[in-house]
């Protein structure tokens, strides 16, 4: 190989580590897909291939890989993933009673089927029904450190 060969080669190996270091801190696979295309090149650079054709090998291989294999790739990884709503999201939907009763001056308290005791207010404008002591509510909502609950008319009866 003559000087000009070593150096597309020695970029083109420099090119494949650097992404693959960079994929490794993001972990979103795309920075592996442009390191298997770098890669490409790398082979074509070694087969004897211009540079630019080396390039464009690199840059067709990428973009294959980008449109094909990440999206299959990532389908399969979220295949075994919790469906479970956790969290905030996981509280939206959530049944409980009232603890502190709500006053027109001040929110109340609700637990929670979970066992979590919240601070809450009612859902929409009107409060001329405040809840008592033991009321059934659904949580809306999480706004902050409220809830936002209505009261659960199928229980509520």
């Amino acid at each position: 190989m003559s000087g000009p060969d070593w150096i597309q080669t020695i970029v083109w190996i420099g090119l494949v580590l650097i992404l693959g270091v960079v994929e490794i801190f993001t972990l979103d696979f795309i920075f592996i897909m442009l390191a298997a295309g770098a890669a490409g090149g790398l082979i074509a650079a070694l087969l004897g291939a211009p540079w630019w054709l080396s390039a464009l090998v690199a840059a067709a291989l990428a973009l294959l890989l980008l449109l094909l294999v990440r999206p299959r790739l990532l389908h399969a990884l979220n295949r075994g993933a919790d469906p479970h709503r956790t969290g905030i999201d996981g509280l939206v939907g959530l049944s409980g009673t009232v603890a502190v009763a709500f006053t027109s001056s001040s929110p109340g308290q609700v637990r929670l089927a979970n066992g979590e005791t919240w601070s809450a207010r009612l859902a929409g404008p009107s409060t001329d029904r405040l809840p008592a002591l033991g009321t059934p509510v659904v949580v809306e909502s999480i706004e902050g450190s409220t809830a936002v609950v209505r009261i659960d008319q199928k229980d509520a009866s």
